[in-house]
């Protein structure tokens, strides 16, 4: 069974989109820009239960995505694991772990080393 490019890069996109299995995602809050902000998601990444939680954290909590963003492009977001941060680049043309690298450098076909998943626009 072979699938056209495109359904593959779709499957692709939907497998790694979020990054966690289904039994590490729940709904919960994190802190996003010095704000707390609340969805579904990752537990690494959504880790305050409640609003309550994460108001209290923000008040009490060094934040290490404000002051100095270590984000080149993109959204810093705060999670539990170290290094205590990470750099949401999804739609904004850069990955990375700092969102640092940019998507349009040409990349070399013959040697099979192609652009990551954060770099492919549906």
């Amino acid at each position: 069974m072979f699938l056209k490019l495109p359904t593959l890069l779709i499957l692709l996109f939907v497998t790694f989109s979020e990054g966690c299995e289904d039994d590490q995602m729940h709904n919960a809050c994190r802190i996003i820009k010095n704000q707390c902000n609340c969805g579904y998601g990752c537990k690494s990444e959504y880790r305050y239960l409640t609003k309550e939680d994460c108001k209290i954290a923000l008040r009490g909590e060094v934040n290490y995505c404000s002051g100095k963003n270590p984000c080149k492009n993109g959204v810093c977001l705060q999670i539990s694991v170290p290094p205590k941060y990470k750099c949401s680049c999804q739609g904004t043309g850069f990955y990375g772990l700092h969102c640092e690298k940019d998507c349009h450098v040409p990349f070399d076909h013959r040697q099979r080393v192609f652009p990551p998943l954060e770099c492919i626009v549906i």
